[in-house]
């Protein structure tokens, strides 16, 4: 599409060309497993032909092909691939990326299964890695050894939101051939576009703003068409496949993708701003706040700041699931980037999944709080905040 169509007619008219093939308004599922062939040149055809769309599912399928058609446009990219979660992409993107004796630096804060990947699966492969504080980016050019072959980013991060200046990482990595990998769930394409400052790769959970409706899992790999046809090979060989309907309920959650996260970060600053401002409130962290350390990096960077809010409780670990468990309008739940609010006492979610000494690492105190902000109304769930602290 033009490079000057928006982002709000781009989630719309990106696949226009299945719109003109199909002849319906809402597109297709193609629930199928499999496509058949008119005869053994065409067969022979679609099984050599890499991402083929009307082959087998695990190979593509012609929702994926809609969904990658927008994603590529909102990211920039010359292509997008799908996958069954958001480190279904994640770690087929790293195992196709490095190899035995490859050298890997990333953040002492990432998603807690980044992190185990970082931290356990890499290793057990051959593949030496080093976690650095991202919030000095010189400490990403200290870490580079000959062997380096991939920098691993993820910017804000989940669940601090610290932010890693992408474009400073970018200009080093690329003076020493590395590549770089960014997990951009926590902003999603309308807010950042890692690709503008050169990242080679960037990944989502499409579970969170990209389907937006808590009902589906899934993964997108948005980078160039060589890197795709190399990650690709390896996707198909671990099967994280999307089925077609879910790929479905994400083209679907994409064409409101705009809308709602303009919404969103206007209801999370409002919110982020009133929690400053509370007695009972220690700290507010969100990149969208003068107070925040990064904040004029991710002036640079953003263009809005997203759903998640953390703060920390006036009180224990005790004291913070009250608060949590008092929220009414608010749901505890994990996950974020949907239409209802989501609330989550971060330390209770995390040592289900990282040891203490990992839960040290990513600087996660016990009264901390995760808040995903939703589509409801700013004074209600100001209200809801209200009603729940009289818990502690």
């Amino acid at each position: 599409m033009d490079k000057n169509i928006n982002k709000e007619t781009v989630v719309l008219h990106a696949d226009g060309e299945w719109k003109q093939k199909e002849g319906t308004v809402a597109p297709a599922i193609y629930y199928t497993a499999t496509f058949s062939a008119n005869d053994p040149t065409e067969f022979a055809e679609m099984a050599g032909t890499p991402r083929h769309g009307n082959y087998y599912t695990r190979y593509g399928n012609p929702v994926h092909d809609r969904v990658i058609s927008i994603m590529a446009e909102l990211e920039g990219t010359e292509t997008a691939l799908v996958s069954s979660s958001g480190m279904g992409a994640i770690a087929t993107t790293l195992l196709s990326l490095v190899s035995a004796g490859d050298h890997v630096i990333a953040q002492t804060r990432h998603y807690m299964s980044t992190t185990k990947i970082m931290d356990e699966m890499l290793p057990r492969f051959g593949v030496e890695t080093t976690v650095v504080e991202q919030a000095d980016v010189k400490n990403f050019e200290e870490a580079i050894r000959p062997n380096t072959k991939l920098i691993m980013i993820e910017t804000p991060v989940n669940p601090t939101l610290v932010v890693t200046d992408i474009e400073a990482v970018v200009e080093f990595a690329k003076k020493h051939g590395i590549l770089v990998v960014a997990d951009n769930t926590f902003a999603s394409p309308i807010n950042q576009r890692p690709h503008d400052f050169g990242v080679d790769v960037i990944v989502h959970s499409a579970t969170k703003y990209l389907g937006g409706h808590h009902d589906i899992t899934a993964g997108v790999i948005c980078t160039s068409n060589e890197l795709a046809e190399k990650i690709w090979d390896t996707h198909t060989s671990l099967g994280s496949v999307l089925s077609p309907m879910d790929a479905w309920l994400l083209l679907r959650g994409l064409r409101t993708l705009p809308v709602r996260m303009e919404r969103i970060n206007e209801n999370a600053l409002r919110l982020a701003k009133f929690l400053e401002q509370l007695p009972q409130i220690e700290n507010v962290y969100y990149p969208g706040l003068e107070s925040h350390p990064q904040h004029g990096i991710a002036k640079k960077q953003m263009k809005g700041f997203g759903a998640v809010i953390a703060f920390a409780i006036k009180g224990d670990y005790a004291a913070t699931q009250r608060f949590v468990s008092s929220l009414k309008l608010t749901t505890n739940a994990v996950s974020l980037g949907g239409v209802e609010s989501l609330a989550v006492h971060t330390a209770s979610m995390w040592e289900g999944a990282l040891n203490e000494e990992q839960m040290k690492t990513a600087g996660i105190p016990v009264n901390f709080v995760r808040f995903s902000v939703g589509l409801e109304h700013i004074e209600d769930l100001k209200a809801d905040v209200l009603q729940a602290l009289k818990s502690i």
